[in-house]
């Protein structure tokens, strides 16, 4: 088989992702120090051989703190781009599936929904139910399942008129049937790709609660939390902002390889297009 363009975004953007989620998962073996140690008189030393990414204002380790904020940003992301799937593609699927009056009131529920900026109403979310990951993690579902839906809706109305769907119905098959063995395979690739874009923008989302104090208690190491504590000293130590800055991207560019080399392998004729 050729290495093509796609081979290698999927082969970047996959080593990127699982890099980070075995820095995640292994955490308490690979963190040079526990992430809340203090060592006062040296708040806020540079990076140097025995602390590569230097201290915070309390004295503790940053990359200890960027490492065990990957289990959180990592897992926070696929526990609710799993949910939000699940949620959408059920959903979706019996609007596009059934139509009429039944897709009528379902997807203007889902622009009622999709109208309220998303990280303003995860904001809100988040503010009333309290910090907490189960709490983050709803917010987050709430905001997402939306873009799910729709997409596997406008997918189900154009795989339901196909000859092996009306096949089926012919020879009695139930909906269920239909929908699991006939439509959701069809529908996997296009899924697929769509939860490594919201994956990315999921870690965002979360990183950006954790900045503004409203996504997992103080107590818990994450990238936006240590974003936020860097930017209170970001003159006098850039450093802290920049671990968990380069932190973030690295993740957001892994998803979106990964998305993009997906989307390539699973779309030949997007493929031939580029250059």
């Amino acid at each position: 088989m050729k290495w093509s363009r796609a081979h290698t975004l999927l082969a970047l953007g996959l080593t990127i992702i699982l890099t980070m989620s075995f820095v995640g998962i292994f955490a308490p073996w690979i963190a040079p120090q526990d992430p809340e140690q203090m060592s006062l008189p040296q708040h806020l030393e540079k990076p140097t051989l025995h602390h590569p990414f230097g201290l915070d204002e309390n004295g503790c380790d940053v990359l200890s703190k960027v490492i065990y904020g990957a289990r959180v940003s990592l897992g926070v992301a696929f526990a609710v781009i799993a949910l939000s799937a699940l949620v959408g593609l059920v959903y979706g699927s019996i609007a596009g599936y059934f139509s009429g009056w039944v897709e009528t009131v379902m997807m203007r529920t889902v622009d009622m929904v999709y109208a309220f900026p998303s990280f303003l109403l995860a904001l809100a979310l988040v503010a009333v139910l309290g910090p907490s990951i189960r709490n983050l993690i709803l917010a987050l579902c709430l905001t997402s399942w939306t873009s799910f839906a729709r997409l596997v809706r406008g997918e189900v109305l154009h795989l339901k008129e196909r000859e092996y769907v009306t096949s089926a119905r012919a020879v009695g098959s139930s909906h269920l049937r239909i929908l699991v063995l006939h439509i959701w395979p069809n529908l996997l690739g296009l899924l697929i790709v769509q939860c490594t874009f919201a994956l990315a923008g999921t870690i965002i989302a979360e990183s950006g609660l954790s900045f503004l104090g409203l996504g997992v208690p103080a107590s818990t190491p994450t990238w936006g939390s240590l974003l936020n504590s860097g930017r209170r000293v970001l003159g006098e130590a850039p450093h802290i902002s920049f671990a968990a800055g380069i932190a973030i991207l690295s993740v957001v560019l892994g998803f979106n390889l990964l998305g993009d080399g997906l989307r390539d392998l699973l779309d030949p004729r997007r493929g031939r297009n580029k250059v």
